[in-house]
């Protein structure tokens, strides 16, 4: 093989590359594409039929002047999160239950942490109340 031969050779080598580096890409924009449309038709499975939590209101437990009923409010919420959060049910569920009792249970803790210092924080109260919703909403 002469210089001719060499050249052949690394224009093969170049083919070969080129077309390895395009079948890459392929597939790697494939494999973007389909997670893109499991995410996109995950978010249209079991859509809510009640509307998210309020934002700009205070939730009736936040509003609620009884600070024991609150307590003991909260902290069956977060009973409730926390037994749905360890169930296999919802944790093996393609429905996002596990997702809604995991956020309940923190902000449910975080709203309780609060309210045994006798400190009412209406945000942590709210969010407990609105995951806790929207867990149920998803068992149902």
């Amino acid at each position: 093989m002469g210089a001719s031969g060499n050249e052949m050779l690394g224009q093969e080598r170049e083919y070969r590359m080129a077309l390895n580096w395009k079948m890459r890409s392929a597939l790697a924009g494939f494999c973007v594409f389909a997670f893109a449309g499991q995410a996109v038709a995950a978010d249209l499975i079991d859509m809510p039929t009640a509307s998210y939590c309020r934002v700009a209101s205070t939730s009736d437990l936040a509003l609620n002047d009884n600070l024991g009923e609150v307590r003991t409010e909260v902290v069956r919420l977060m009973d409730e999160s926390v037994a749905a959060a360890n169930s296999s049910q919802w944790i093996d569920s393609k429905r996002p239950v596990f997702v809604w009792a995991s956020e309940a249970k923190v902000a449910c803790g975080i709203a309780y942490g609060y309210l045994r210092t006798n400190y009412r924080d209406a945000d942590s109260i709210n969010k407990c109340e609105c995951f806790h919703s929207r867990m149920v909403e998803y068992m149902n």
